[in-house]
């Protein structure tokens, strides 16, 4: 049984694709401001060596007393201008895609596979800029102790370029696509379907009227699906972009899933899920609210 969701007619300019582009832009940097200490922590126990830490309040505990408050924001500046281009991608892409199927459909109704369809080619067009920047600010956060490999973003990729090349800066980018073009089709179909199910159970209520809460609490659920789905993925994704440049411990995704399913089991591909679904609510409700309040905002 396909399931329609009722959607307004969209218009199709370039003033509507920057409107996008900026309203993304906002998103992506509240993402960052509310999720980077619960990213560091995933990082950090999906990278670090077996028994290195106990669990995510270990983690906490340690870069407390080691690096300070500060250090939960480690590799910041990496993802803020990257996530905030990566956001601002996601969603112009997204709304693109939106309109190319309104206008395909000729203001019939979407379906929640329409949406999938459009949060899909809105993942595959961000993987291309996500994994270079995500790769970048893993090796920034997994550095602990007083001795650094890399002062900064800029020192990191140098070097990795220097070390091997372009493939190098996209090591990770065969999970990294993945995730993003299955992640982000079951979160922009579940946002979608929430939305719609509030226009359905409130017909006199425009979306620009739903109150700011409801949107964070839409976006809140849509991370939720996306980490459940895919977050394996992200673990894999992780120990290639830790792993050594050139010559690494692991030669494919295959082969860090079957190490990690031999000497952790199923256990060892959910390592970190706990910051992550505690991060998932605040970081996605944010990014979701400020994106829709923007666009209000420019009209």
């Amino acid at each position: 049984m396909t399931i329609e969701l009722e959607e307004p007619p969209l218009t199709q300019d370039n003033k509507q694709v920057a409107k996008d582009l900026f309203a993304g832009t906002m998103g992506g940097i509240a993402q960052v401001l509310v999720g980077q200490p619960f990213d560091l922590v995933k990082v950090r126990l999906q990278s670090s060596p077996e028994g290195t830490y106990t669990g995510a309040l270990d983690v906490i505990r340690k870069t407390l007393a080691h690096e300070g408050p500060l250090g939960f924001y480690k590799g910041t500046l990496t993802p803020l201008l990257g996530v905030g281009a990566c956001v601002s991608v996601q969603f112009s892409v997204n709304e693109f895609m939106k309109r190319h199927f309104d206008k395909k459909l000729q203001g019939k109704p979407m379906t929640i596979v329409d949406y999938f369809a459009c949060g899909a080619v809105a993942g595959f067009a961000n993987g291309f800029l996500t994994s270079p920047i995500e790769h970048i600010r893993i090796r920034l956060q997994s550095q602990t102790g007083e001795k650094k490999v890399y002062s900064g973003p800029w020192d990191c990729a140098k070097k990795i370029y220097a070390e091997n090349g372009i493939r190098g800066i996209y090591k990770g980018f065969g999970p990294t696509l993945f995730r993003e073009a299955v992640g982000l089709g079951i979160y922009f179909a579940t946002y979608e379907a929430l939305v719609n199910r509030e226009l359905k159970v409130h017909p006199k209520l425009t979306r620009s009227d739903i109150p700011a809460w409801k949107l964070c609490l839409f976006g809140a659920m849509s991370g939720y699906s996306l980490w459940i789905a895919i977050y394996p993925v992200d673990v894999i994704k992780s120990k290639l972009q830790t792993d050594g440049i050139k010559n690494g411990q692991y030669k494919n995704s295959l082969d860090v899933a079957k190490s990690v399913l031999r000497t952790q089991g199923i256990k060892g591909l959910y390592k970190g899920f706990l910051p992550t679904i505690l991060r998932a609510a605040p970081a996605n409700g944010a990014t979701f609210a400020v994106f829709e309040i923007t666009m209000r905002l420019l009209g």
